[in-house]
């Protein structure tokens, strides 16, 4: 919005020329997105209480665990809510990349609030929405994102990807890519809410990650760096540094109130839109195959508890790890709970390093 009305008004005064700069509105989105977050979320950590949303600790968690019991939740739903506005007053209002982004986050964030309803309104089993319906949720939602690719890339790329390391390398999906983008979306929103376990863990995990795309989205959309880093040259995908941007502030925001002891849990309404927004960025900047490598923390988690269970089945009840996901384990292994929150941040930021470093190994 504020692209609209104040870069016109560039003819009159050369300050206002600042808001054609794709920094300086990603920038202020951040800034934006992490004062909404730290103003609303008291307010609704109060509504919250009142309405008896509060966290149940499932059986199988660590004993240290259960004074988390009756902690506030849902905490998600404020800062997608703050990602939203800020990326919407910052953003070029033309943008399809900003659209698709931004509905893509709504709807999982939806779609993490009714499971996270359902599983505080219902027993104290915590199950949430049917493996089926979320199954069917993430078939829908990756049928809208193929319709955007065919409005968004033409023909040649739409249904491409490119690979890591090696110089303009793609891999065409065609018809398939359908399944490949609903992998992306399924694996990035489960193992972000694998790793939903301990206080600030996911929220600060994710800044690290996001933070390459936000590069990346900045390159992609960029002709002159784009060729010099042999990344395809997506025009109009910039804009998504806005959107990440104010993610990322967001997600700050929210750890004034996450970081341990936790005021407030970000549910799956929060980790299933964090899972989104990585998924989507990735896939409108054609880089789905870095994010195993940006968000690598997310996937050895959600690793851990495949092997976990394969292991346990196949030996007849035995464990590889004390608890699954990896952060139980640790705890397990006597860890406080803020030393292993913080040393998987160190583990993801160490990742995006690595991530970043791929753009330039080509």
């Amino acid at each position: 919005m504020f692209y609209h009305i104040f870069y016109p008004l560039a003819k009159y005064s050369i300050i206002f020329n600042l808001f054609r700069y794709i920094t300086f509105r990603t920038m202020y989105a951040s800034v934006t997105s992490f004062v909404l977050t730290i103003i609303f979320l008291p307010i609704f950590i109060k509504k919250v209480k009142k309405l008896g949303l509060k966290e149940k600790i499932y059986e199988y968690a660590p004993e240290t665990h259960k004074v988390k019991e009756g902690t506030p939740t849902g905490g998600g739903v404020v800062f997608v809510t703050s990602v939203i506005i800020a990326t919407l007053l910052w953003a070029n209002l033309t943008n399809l990349f900003i659209y698709t982004a931004l509905l893509v986050t709504l709807y999982l964030g939806i779609f993490g609030f009714i499971d996270d309803y359902t599983k505080l309104r219902g027993a104290s089993d915590r199950r949430g929405l049917p493996a089926w319906v979320k199954f069917l949720g993430h078939f829908v939602l990756s049928v809208f994102v193929l319709f955007m690719m065919y409005k968004i890339f033409p023909p040649a790329v739409r249904t491409k990807t490119q690979f890591l390391v090696f110089k303009n390398f793609f891999i065409d999906f065609g018809w398939a890519y359908i399944v490949f983008v609903m992998l992306v979306f399924i694996g990035a929103t489960n193992s972000v809410n694998l790793t939903d376990g301990l206080d600030g863990l996911a929220a600060g995990a994710s800044i690290p990650t996001l933070g390459v795309f936000l590069i990346v989205a900045y390159i992609a959309g960029n002709k002159i760096l784009s060729s010099y880093l042999h990344i395809l040259f997506i025009p109009g995908a910039g804009e998504l540094s806005i959107f990440i941007g104010s993610f990322m502030g967001a997600l700050l925001g929210f750890l004034w109130y996450n970081a341990h002891p936790a005021d407030i849990f970000m549910g799956d309404t929060g980790s299933q839109a964090i899972g989104g927004a990585l998924g989507i960025v990735s896939i409108l900047t054609k880089q789905e195959f870095l994010l195993a490598v940006a968000g690598f923390l997310f996937v050895m988690e959600a690793l851990s508890v495949i092997i976990q269970v394969f292991y346990f089945k196949k030996s007849g009840g035995k464990r590889i790890f004390k608890k699954a996901p990896l952060h139980h384990h640790f705890e397990e292994l006597g860890w406080s709970e803020n030393k292993i929150v913080v040393r998987f941040w160190i583990i993801s930021a160490i990742f995006a390093v690595i991530a970043i470093s791929t753009l330039k190994i080509r």
